[in-house]
């Protein structure tokens, strides 16, 4: 709006913003602009030290952009999204007065989390979350606990396949990342795993000890946990599922024109108008290929958006977006996995569902038909 309605020049901008521009339009991440052989933009020699720090400065860096065929089709990596901390733990017989009470909190911690991975309703039938390893489908999460209750750290990951609901089962997906993952550290890994199938998004909670097989400490390099786990990942879905097509993505990308959460469409029109001060969605305004291929799917996402009152139409084709778009969307999102999880997890779940029908079910009306919906109003 500062421009009063004319169209930016983007020659006009400062050379660095122009780059940012240009790599936006071919599907990249400016934020991820780094010097030859660096994993990211916060790489360095800290990043690349530890085990897979040399495995992973040799994998590619497309940053899971289009690829084409060698009959000129576009194909896109498969994305996963992979969440890590690096938990420190207690040390075995220190006193529990003064500030040392402080790990004592922290064990108590690793317990509680272990029951939080194991709680009921996130599996697909609802019912408690079952821990695994790598080749024992019930171990004894306890155990794995204790035998950690020396270490020095924990590593703690969730790993979610954007399309884990495709995939035939997340715990072979979870073995194999995890062989792979002993390949690039050079060593076995003492490992658990939960699956989670309690939000929109299916996804796996892994517990690793911090101790390689021979007993040492464990030291990942932060390049690795950074990109060398997703890109791992990403290539396991593909091996699945194959590379995903135009076609594909444009399926997706429709899907989530009414989701309430922060989407990728939503993260479209949060970048044009940073770059334009302005959302312009007429016929031929942008010269962005990721605008104008999509640009029907970004205005029903902007007229969505107006409905959440987080974006305004000024004139016909041009837009604002509310600046607290993406927080109230990431919010909104938070809060639809927790009703989930309740829904799920609630007694009157199984009562409500194993509820007897009063009258015989006809032909367009099956059984299942009978039981009501559970917790209606918490929708």
């Amino acid at each position: 709006m500062r421009h009063g309605g004319a169209p930016v020049n983007s020659r006009t901008l400062p050379f660095v913003r122009q780059v940012e521009i240009a790599i936006r339009k071919q599907g990249g991440n400016p934020n991820r602009m780094g010097g030859s052989g660096r994993a990211g933009k916060g790489s360095g020699r800290f990043n690349a030290r530890g085990r897979g720090g040399k495995v992973v400065a040799g994998l590619p860096r497309d940053g899971g952009g289009w690829k084409q065929d060698s009959n000129g089709v576009r194909f896109r990596s498969r994305r996963v999204v992979v969440k890590a901390r690096v938990v420190k733990l207690p040390a075995r017989g220190k006193a529990t007065t003064g500030r040392a009470q402080k790990f004592v909190t922290t064990s108590k911690a690793v317990d509680a989390h272990l029951r939080y991975l194991q709680r009921d309703g996130v599996t697909r039938d609802g019912e408690k979350g079952r821990v695994y390893s790598a080749f024992d489908d019930e171990p004894d999460g306890k155990a794995f606990v204790e035998r950690g209750r020396g270490d020095r750290h924990q590593f703690r990951f969730i790993v979610a396949p954007e399309d884990a609901a495709e995939m035939e089962d997340l715990r072979s997906f979870t073995r194999d990342l995890m062989r792979q993952m002993e390949a690039d550290l050079n060593t076995r890994l003492d490992w658990i795993a939960v699956d989670h199938h309690n939000t929109g998004h299916p996804h796996t909670h892994i517990l690793v000890r911090g101790v390689t097989d021979d007993g040492k400490i464990l030291n990942i390099a932060g390049d690795y946990i950074a990109h060398g786990i997703r890109h791992r990942a990403s290539e396991l879905v593909e091996r699945e599922l194959g590379l995903q097509s135009e076609i594909e993505v444009a399926r997706k990308l429709a899907n989530e024109v009414e989701a309430e959460r922060l989407t990728r469409l939503d993260r479209m029109l949060i970048a044009e108008q940073h770059e334009h001060d302005l959302l312009d969605l007429r016929p031929n305004a942008s010269d962005s290929y990721t605008i104008s291929s999509n640009r029907y799917l970004l205005i029903d996402r902007a007229k969505r958006l107006e409905h959440f009152g987080l974006a305004s139409e000024i004139e016909p084709g041009r837009w604002v977006v509310s600046d607290r778009a993406e927080s109230t969307l990431r919010a909104l999102g938070e809060r639809n996995d927790i009703i989930k999880t309740m829904s799920t997890a609630s007694p009157m779940n199984g009562a409500r569902r194993n509820m007897p029908c009063t009258g015989e079910p006809s032909p367009k009306r099956s059984s299942a038909a009978c039981s009501p919906r559970v917790l209606p109003a918490m929708r």
